[in-house]
Formats: C-alpha cells, structure tokens, sequence
C-alpha cells in the first residue's frame, strides 16, 4: 500500500494522539490527573459527530485522529468516573446541561456547516468544566497532553482531502481551545508556585 502526504499526515497525527494521551493515562492512574467526566463525555459525543461530517466531506486521512480522539474520549469517561474530578459544581451542571440539550439542535439542522458551527460551540461550553477546575487546580491536568493535542490537529488538517469550513473549523477550533488553555495552565501553575 503506498501512502502519500496526506495519509503519512495522517499518521502523524494518529502517533501524536498516542503519545499524548500516555502521561495523560499515567496521571490518571498515579492519581495526580483528574479528568472531569462531563467535559470528556460532551468531547467523546460531539468528536464522534465531527467525525462523521469529516468523513461524509471527504476529509480522508485528515479525520482519522478526530475518529481516534473520539474513541479515546470514551475511554477517558470510563476512566473519569472511577479515578476522576469530584468536585462537580452548580455551574458544571449548567455547562453540561447546556451542551447536552444543544445536540438535539445540532441533529435538526440537517446542514453539515451548522452541524459543525454548533459542535464547535457545543465544544467550548463543554471545556468549561475543566477549565473551572484546572484554573483552580492547574496541576490536575497535563499541559504535555493538551499541547500535543493542538499540534495533532495542525497535521489533521494538513491531512484533509478536502478543505472545507466543514473539514478545517471544528480541528482548527480545537487547535486554538488547547492552546490557549496549555498557556492558561503554565500561568496558573506560576502564580501557584511563586
């Protein structure tokens, strides 16, 4: 089977993804990460949902790591319910709540573009609950796993078969989210420790 540049992206991507998720798992079960299963449950549902409007298109090789993300995401609320965050407060309930009752919207429209407008969005409420934590708590979350996270979804999009706002905005979305959240945790870990 030969590969070209889009498939070998594609694989990076994968390999990044793996990578990632190791100290994630290490932490989890040396107990020092503490995943928070609201915000891994609405990741697992609507990167499930982006993969399949990746897919249908034609995102190729360039939705690989968003099906894997998706099927790690499940394995992470398994994981998050037995050893994860338990300090579950009123507002992570409005955040959850929220974003469970937007799938439904998702589902009417019937347009992949607001499909993926909406996931996206869906997306961002569904972080909240571990930014909530993690800006209180900023060691609880892996800086490494999230870094590698954005840097995985430069080479999905570079993966793509086609490039379209429906392919490029949720991958790029989650580029920008686990950025701007690595930063928040290496600043909040330096005003906890100084």
């Amino acid at each position: 089977m030969e590969y070209g540049f889009k498939e070998i992206f594609g694989l990076i991507a994968i390999l990044i993804a793996i990578i990632s998720y190791v100290p994630y798992f290490a932490g989890i079960y040396k107990g020092a990460v503490k995943p928070h299963a609201f915000t891994w449950t609405i990741w697992g549902i609507l990167t499930l949902i982006a993969f399949f409007a990746q897919w249908s298109d034609g995102g190729g090789a360039g939705a690989w790591v968003t099906g894997f993300t998706a099927l790690v995401s499940f394995f992470i609320v398994l994981t998050a319910i037995r050893n994860g965050f338990k300090n579950i407060t009123k507002t992570d309930w409005i955040s959850f709540a929220v974003a469970v009752l937007s799938i439904p919207l998702w589902i009417i429209t019937k347009n992949p573009l607001w499909s993926v407008i909406l996931i996206t969005v869906i997306d961002a409420l569904g972080f909240y609950p571990t930014i909530r934590k993690s800006y209180t708590n900023p060691y609880e979350e892996p800086a490494v796993t999230y870094g590698l996270s954005s840097i995985k979804f430069i080479f999905a999009i570079f993966a793509l078969g086609n490039f379209s706002v429906i392919t490029v905005l949720y991958p790029a979305s989650l580029v920008l989210a686990n950025g701007l959240f690595v930063v928040m945790l290496w600043w909040r870990r330096k005003g906890v420790t100084s």
